[in-house]
């Protein structure tokens, strides 16, 4: 049985569940900006991404430690987490490796999920993740953070999706790789113009008809999803993560997920040795990696 805790700071709150430790609730002014899991689009909201990011071929991957088989986002999203610590304004979850998980991914783990309100508007997300085996520990994270677009009082005073968009720290020109929808990997070698020498792209649900876009070295690693009209949305900053993933669902969903990753599914030109993915990093023995992405609702 799955429960829900939530951490209050007077002006914003945040509710995360065991399932998964997913973030289930995120609000400023009792208004919510986070997804709500409608199941005619995406029944999730914001799932932890552990320790693969996208897909892998065939969902298999051959490693140091065996064949490793796994299917889109990784475990993570799939396990109950244990709650080992909450405050008022902290929560901070725990799932380790047992009999379970090594028969998808042959390793040993812990990864703890911290989130902490942080100020008037901010969550800060923190994943650390510590290598409890005797070999190297290869792995990457991510966050699926999905926002209502537009809020709900906005809607109501006739804010539309199209009124929103991406805002860049800088001026810059990007093409996104491709990803198949099929299979879920990346070809980097067929991209698609998104800017040209520009810090805003405009949105669209037509945009997201090829799937995810797909940003690597994104300026200052700080992107913002907002509305020209009510200047609503979230800011999030994101060092050390160095790709983006920018997404919404089919048939014109009401929502667009901004994802911070520091890894990302296979490309068409990788082989299937898990430790040559993009992004991969590498943990000694007893080592613990953390990477922090924060949430800022405008």
């Amino acid at each position: 049985m799955s429960d829900v805790y939530t951490i209050s700071n007077g002006s914003a709150s945040a509710s995360v569940s065991t399932a998964g430790a997913q973030l289930m609730s995120l609000k400023k002014g009792g208004e919510e900006y986070l997804w709500q899991r409608d199941p005619q689009w995406w029944p999730r909201c914001a799932p932890v991404l552990f320790p693969i990011v996208g897909n892998i071929r065939d969902d298999r991957a051959e490693s140091p430690a065996g064949e490793i088989k796994l299917g889109r986002h990784g475990i993570a999203r799939s396990f109950e987490h244990e709650l080992v610590e909450a405050v008022e304004d902290k929560l901070v979850f725990s799932l380790s490796s047992d009999d379970e998980t090594r028969a998808q991914f042959p390793y040993d783990f812990r990864l703890q999920m911290s989130y902490e309100l942080v100020g008037e508007a901010t969550l800060a997300q923190t994943f650390a993740v510590t290598n409890t085996g005797s070999v190297e520990l290869p792995f990457c994270v991510g966050g699926h953070p999905a926002f209502n677009v537009p809020l709900a009082s906005d809607a109501a005073a006739g804010e539309r999706f199209e009124d929103f968009e991406l805002r860049f720290a800088q001026a810059w020109s990007y093409a996104s790789p491709t990803i198949s929808t099929a299979t879920g990997l990346i070809d980097w070698s067929e991209r698609f113009e998104l800017l040209d020498d520009s810090d805003t792209l405009p949105l669209t649900h037509r945009l997201f008809d090829v799937d995810t876009l797909i940003w690597e070295d994104v300026p200052q690693r700080s992107v913002s999803l907002v509305s020209r009209t009510s200047g609503h949305g979230v800011r999030l900053d994101f060092p050390g993560f160095d790709y983006l993933g920018v997404w919404s669902a089919a048939n014109d969903a009401p929502f667009v997920a901004v994802e911070p990753w520091t890894g990302v599914a296979t490309g068409t030109d990788e082989d299937d040795n898990f430790t040559h993915k993009r992004g991969i990093e590498l943990l000694a023995p007893g080592a613990t990696s953390t990477h922090c992405f924060t949430i800022t609702m405008l």
